[in-house]
């Protein structure tokens, strides 16, 4: 009997498909190397096809009925796997989130400013983050950041959407914004990574 040969996988891949004797299912659907399809056989038949080639009988749809195996080099067929999977998370897009920094206090020049510059980040795709913080007696009062934060959100809603509304947490208020264009479609995912860089106003 031949020795089966183990598959050389380096530690950075990190999918996971059942192989050779770790293959649980009594009959498999096999692809052989040169891509034919043999039908259904059972598991030990279609071990001896890849042990024969000195390849590895590989699980590539343990769900279906019954289970899709084939037969290739695992080292090769889960590097390039993993090369697709950088691949697609290094096309993923980014969106960053700017962050300003108002009071109860911050008078209307520094809140038109911070305005402005949320609306330039907003249409260059990135995310804002206003944020409110209290001080001593003023958290009394948080309505007045509340209507604060509203009358920002109105003021950008012809560019902007409000993804989380005016939330009191501990000594700040926060309201997040995001560009219109980044918002998922219905039934869609966002898989973007946010990251925070902050700007001070006021």
């Amino acid at each position: 009997m031949k020795r089966v040969r183990r598959p050389q996988v380096t530690k950075a891949i990190t999918i996971d498909y059942r192989i050779n004797r770790q293959i649980r299912a009594r009959e498999v659907r096999l692809i052989d190397h040169n891509g034919e399809n043999r039908g259904v056989l059972p598991f030990f038949e279609a071990l001896r096809i890849a042990e024969d080639a000195e390849l590895d009988l590989v699980e590539v749809a343990p769900n279906a009925n019954p289970p899709v195996c084939r037969v290739l080099d695992f080292g090769k067929f889960a590097y390039e796997q993993t090369k697709k999977e950088r691949e697609a998370r290094k096309n993923q897009k980014k969106i960053e989130i700017k962050t300003i920094r108002l009071s109860p206090r911050t008078g209307d020049y520094h809140k038109d400013i911070g305005v402005r510059n949320a609306r330039k980040w907003l249409e260059e795709g990135k995310k804002v983050k206003f944020m409110v913080r209290f001080k001593s007696r003023e958290i009394s009062y948080p309505e007045i950041g509340q209507k604060a934060l509203q009358d920002i959100a109105e003021e950008l809603s012809d560019i902007a959407i409000v993804e989380q509304q005016p939330t009191l947490e501990g000594w700040r208020m926060t309201l997040t914004l995001a560009p219109e264009s980044a918002v998922p479609q219905k039934g869609q995912a966002s898989s973007e990574a946010p990251k925070e860089p902050e700007a001070t106003q006021g």
